[in-house]
């Protein structure tokens, strides 16, 4: 691991040649799908804990399931939970990924990440946005009878950003750190770049840097018709592959705006580590980390690889770290405990 640019030699034409082939190989596993790991107990909380709901931008209360409606007595709004501690000189916001639940975030079930609260760091974890990268849709989602849009820029940056300054998340120099893991980390890049009033550091953990290189809006589509229970169409977050909205999202055509920032990319390579059958031994949990997994993880390493080399050609610094492992939760509590104690946070 290394923090910092690493100085590149040659002509362009060989970075060119490099950075197809990152590409090319993205293209040749995206077709297995984008997803996050699965849940498994929540940590217990701490006085330090406090949950807040706040504007949804016109989304719906949903808390257990697709579309279910609030019961009754049960606040409107998304769901945020928040670790902060008096005298803490960051907060960092952390998006889940793929797969996110409607109770807890996935950060928060299978990780300790909340114990930064404690190293100076406030945490805060908003709750749900299964399949939505945390975007601003063009439409409801079909395939699924989804009742309404999912507005999840808006919630991020307007109504999440309002309720923190509100209750004194905006700490140290007055901006937020985001980090963000999977289909998260792209936009966690993308988030940061296009609201530098409010962030000055960024992060992609196994994330999709580049959604729109070759072969990666197929990969997207497919894994967004493999969430269950019911799938998601594609075309209803940015619209189809030639819509301008796919580059304005993506994290490698804002690069410019994360100039001047930290930024921290990680991924393992894929192969199975010390944290691949952190879920047990079932024949299931062998299934989701080896045939799963492991494909998943080379996507991601592929597209932080080209992150990488891409913004440090464009004068962006990038922290990194890459690990042997696969596509799963333990990496990444790794990875941001990295990222803090290399200063990432500072």
């Amino acid at each position: 691991m290394r923090e910092g640019a690493e100085k590149h030699t040659g002509r362009r034409k060989g970075r060119s040649r490099l950075l197809v082939g990152l590409l090319s190989l993205a293209t040749a596993v995206g077709l297995v799908g984008v997803t996050a790991g699965e849940a498994g107990a929540r940590i217990n909380d701490t006085p330090l804990f406090k949950e807040y709901r706040i504007n949804s931008c016109g989304m719906p209360n949903f808390t257990s399931g697709p579309w279910k409606n609030k019961s009754a007595g049960e606040a409107d709004g998304v769901k945020v939970r928040t670790w902060k501690k008096q005298g803490n000189y960051k907060t960092v916001i952390l998006l889940d990924g793929m797969r996110a639940e409607y109770g807890y975030s996935g950060w928060e079930i299978n990780t300790n990440v909340q114990k930064l609260v404690n190293a100076g760091v406030n945490v805060v974890q908003p709750v749900g946005g299964p399949a939505s990268f945390y975007a601003d849709w063009d439409a409801p989602s079909n395939f699924n009878a989804q009742p309404f849009t999912y507005k999840w820029r808006c919630v991020i940056t307007r109504s999440l950003i309002r309720t923190l300054d509100a209750n004194g998340f905006r700490v140290g120099n007055g901006k937020y750190a985001i980090m963000g893991l999977s289909s998260g980390g792209g936009a966690a890049l993308t988030i940061a770049a296009q609201n530098r009033q409010n962030f000055d550091r960024a992060a992609s953990l196994s994330g999709y840097n580049w959604m729109t290189a070759p072969g990666m809006r197929t990969a997207i589509r497919l894994s967004m018709l493999d969430i269950s229970p019911s799938p998601f169409n594609v075309d209803s977050m940015f619209g189809p592959p030639w819509s301008p909205r796919w580059r304005s999202n993506d994290a490698a055509w804002n690069i410019q705006g994360l100039r001047g920032m930290k930024v921290y990319v990680g991924s393992g390579n894929g192969i199975v580590g010390q944290h691949s059958f952190d879920g047990g031994s079932s024949s299931m949990s062998l299934f989701n980390d080896v045939f799963k997994g492991a494909p998943l993880e080379l996507l991601s390493f592929t597209q932080t690889k080209a992150f990488e080399l891409f913004a440090n050609l464009n004068g962006v610094p990038v922290m990194s770290s890459y690990a042997m492992g696969t596509h799963s939760w333990g990496y990444w509590q790794d990875m941001v405990w990295d990222a803090k104690n290399r200063g990432f946070f500072r």
